[in-house]
């Protein structure tokens, strides 16, 4: 048929997070988009390139090199280059310059093995040889080729390359060669992904937060931020929704307790840090982020707005749920959503200190139009949090302010999607840093 005029069969939106949390990466989905048919049903598979993890450390090192400088030595450099499938090359590493010298020795470097030959263990990589100058035009000296299997072999005896002029082998009947390379050492590790542990069976436990303080105003009024007009979300349901609707792909039992903080509770007026939203102490976790919100608008009917703003409580609440399982099968993100006056900065400070021991993360979204420094101290970014002279061990809290993703025009669903991904954008490092500060690899996923 002539390209245009196939026939549709069907359609299917799925997000990335859907498929890689997929049980062993495999998503089945039915195809939709033609009225009154059933359009059958398309199969996702996933996985991430395989044997591109590796990263290679090695060092080289050259002997009786051509002398190319009329007063001195050469000042040898290396070029490395990976061979494309089309057949030209691409640099992919240089080495520093050793000055003065026919037989330098360079220092040791480290490379991912994707860039080094895209994980085809048997496809050319080029190393040219030069002497430096200082006006840029570099004399060449000569070259050789080898594979990463080649090099690799290097893990066990030393080899040695001889460096080719290929004009000064045309015009020297004589010519052996420009002096040779020695690969001294070779070495090979793994940098797993956050995708390996997710397939490995880490789970993601996700536990929601809410500011149920006095400073975000009468919830029945529309300056509120816990207003929520039949028209529009309020800013908490769209922060949580945001980044809810994301994390919800890799949470596998999809059920998440949530808390509120800073109100009176009835019957008694009793203030409370980490109130269920759902009433149930026994079970604080309600099913799916549509649970969440149901809870919470529920919990805003009866519980009175009050304060302070006690961030303590349930950083230590789930730090102590995290400290039950260490072993790496499960992982904690807590996202607290809060207009953000915080009260007990010092508890709070050592809550994160202690959790950063933990498989956790904390997520904090101010809404309003508070000036959030407080906030921007806990994310230590900038600086390591600390308390009492101990400094965190790793940095586990991200802030983001909630204002800055809400566009004039109103258009909500860009923005939000920018703002899941600003909030979760340091999740996969911060798991990545506790399992490898605890030598934890991944499970084999089940084949």
């Amino acid at each position: 048929a002539v390209l245009g005029a196939q026939d549709f069969l069907g359609q299917a939106f799925v997000a990335l997070g859907e498929v890689i949390g997929s049980q062993r990466g495999r998503l089945e989905r039915a195809l939709t988009g033609v009225p009154g048919k059933r359009c059958g049903t398309i199969l996702l598979l996933a996985e991430e390139l395989s044997n591109c993890r590796d990263i290679v450390t090695m060092q080289l090192c050259a002997n009786k090199l051509d002398k190319k400088d009329f007063f001195g030595k050469s000042d040898p450099f290396l070029v490395f280059y990976r061979s494309n499938e089309d057949g030209t090359f691409t640099i992919c590493h240089k080495t520093e310059v050793v000055k003065n010298t026919l037989n330098p020795v360079w220092q040791p470097f480290t490379i991912p093995v994707r860039a080094l030959c895209n994980g085809d263990y048997d496809r050319t990589v080029k190393i040219d040889v030069y002497d430096w100058d200082r006006d840029g035009s570099h004399d060449f000296i000569g070259e050789f080729a080898t594979s990463y299997r080649e090099l690799s072999r290097a893990q066990s005896q030393f080899t040695v390359y001889e460096v080719l002029n290929p004009r000064k082998k045309c015009k020297k009947k004589k010519y052996v060669n420009s002096g040779t390379v020695t690969l001294l050492s070779f070495s090979v590790e793994s940098e797993f992904t956050f995708v390996d542990y997710i397939r490995g069976g880490t789970q993601l436990n996700f536990t929601v937060a809410i500011d149920f303080t006095a400073s975000n105003g009468m919830p029945s009024q529309p300056t509120s931020l816990h207003y929520a007009s039949p028209y529009q979300l309020s800013a908490y349901a769209l922060a949580l929704k945001a980044v809810g609707e994301i994390i919800q792909d890799y949470d596998s039992d999809k059920l998440f307790p949530a808390y509120g903080f800073g109100a009176k509770l009835p019957p008694d007026g009793k203030i409370s840090h980490q109130f269920p939203l759902n009433n149930n102490v026994d079970n604080p976790s309600c099913a799916g982020i549509e649970g969440v919100l149901e809870s919470y608008l529920q919990s805003l009917r009866t519980v009175q707005l009050y304060g302070p703003t006690n961030f303590a409580p349930v950083i230590n609440q789930v730090a102590g749920a995290a400290a039950q399982v260490t072993d790496g099968s499960q992982y904690h993100v807590l996202l607290i959503i809060t207009d953000g006056v915080i009260s007990d900065m010092l508890q709070t400070k050592e809550a994160i200190v202690t959790a950063s021991a933990l498989p956790m993360s904390i997520i904090i979204v101010g809404v309003g139009p508070a000036e959030f420094e407080a906030m921007e101290e806990l994310d230590g970014d900038e600086v390591r949090v600390s308390s009492r002279g101990r400094y965190a061990e790793r940095d586990i809290v991200q802030f983001v302010p909630f204002r800055d993703y809400v566009d004039d025009s109103g258009n909500q669903v860009l923005s939000m999607a920018r703002l899941a991904k600003d909030v979760l954008a340091e999740i996969p490092e911060q798991l990545l840093s506790y399992m490898k500060t605890r030598d934890i690899k991944p499970r084999r996923a089940d084949p």
